[in-house]
């Protein structure tokens, strides 16, 4: 842990590589905003040579694009096999959601892809939860708001049992106000962000997005029998029930990332042999918090807002 310590200590953006198991995971914060052309180049081709071996087709939208400005509003998970080759990522989105009395931070569960030679190594804890840990935790441990939009049984069951206040789920009662004013605005501005084209509708009793495989991400459609289910059935018969899955349906799940869901993950998600690294990765986010702001505090170079005026 002394390495990536050393390394990331006085960076703004989190670049950490952990070992889990055999393989290497890198986790990369806006890296837009940091990295060189050159190794965003290579990143985003790491990505597309991991969505080569799962789709049949090509996606164009999003991280694949290379663009710089959309990685800068990015967190990406790589996971590397033990020869370097990369065997998984999970993109997550941030957005800034105009919503009333003031903008919400959003982070969007976006988009995961495992080579199918790895579906049967148990990474999806690390694609998913271990990223959103350390999210957390840079986050100072303050709730933050999450979203989901996927036709995909086990992912809509993992989000409704993971998160908090999850809207819709199969026993969720009646929408949330706050829910649906945050609904309608991701609506409004973020397609772009999951690939549903403005021609898509949006159903706001449901949560439903109507033939929502037509903004960039329609290789990613899957039938029902393709579509991997959850151990639980209840959200198979959810997803059976709400999604036409011959138009192209995805639901759009909103919930919290806060205290309680953190220890629901770490309790059900995590293997137990891999709970003191995941630890220990969390300690070293949690330290990297600390170590930053004495090192801006000491660089009279650097404004502080209200407390230091630019010299």
């Amino acid at each position: 842990m002394l390495r990536p310590l050393l390394k990331t200590a006085a960076r703004r953006y989190m670049d950490v590589t952990l070992r889990v198991g055999a393989r290497n995971v890198r986790i990369l914060e806006r890296p837009g905003a940091w990295m060189e052309a050159q190794a965003l180049a290579t990143l985003s081709a790491d990505l597309r040579r991991v969505a080569g071996r799962t789709l049949k087709g090509a996606l164009t939208y999003g991280v694949f694009s290379g663009d710089a400005d959309v990685m800068k509003d990015v967190i990406i998970t790589v996971v590397y096999g033990p020869d370097g080759t990369p065997i998984a990522f999970n993109a997550l989105a941030i957005m800034q959601v105009q919503t009333r009395p003031r903008a919400r931070e959003v982070l969007h569960l976006g988009l995961v892809m495992i080579d199918p030679d790895a579906r049967q190594e148990g990474l999806g804890w690390v694609l998913y939860g271990l990223t959103c840990f350390l999210i957390f935790l840079r986050n100072q441990m303050r709730p933050l708001w999450v979203s989901n939009v996927t036709q995909v049984p086990a992912v809509v069951g993992m989000v409704s049992t993971v998160f908090s206040d999850v809207w819709p789920r199969p026993d969720g009662g009646r929408c949330p106000l706050q829910h649906l004013l945050l609904a309608r605005a991701i609506m409004a501005a973020h397609r772009p962000v999951f690939g549903v084209g403005e021609e898509a509708a949006f159903d706001e009793s449901r949560f439903v997005i109507e033939r929502a495989y037509t903004g960039g991400s329609d290789d990613l459609q899957k039938t029902w029998d393709t579509a991997p289910k959850h151990r639980d059935d209840r959200f198979n018969t959810f997803c059976a029930d709400q999604l036409d899955y011959t138009r192209g349906d995805d639901v759009l799940q909103l919930g919290r990332m806060d205290t309680s869901a953190m220890r629901r993950f770490l309790a059900r998600e995590v293997p137990r042999a891999a709970r003191f690294r995941l630890l220990g990765a969390g300690a070293l986010v949690a330290l990297q918090r600390l170590v930053l702001p004495l090192i801006y505090w000491s660089d009279s170079r650097q404004d502080y807002g209200i407390l230091r005026g630019r010299s």
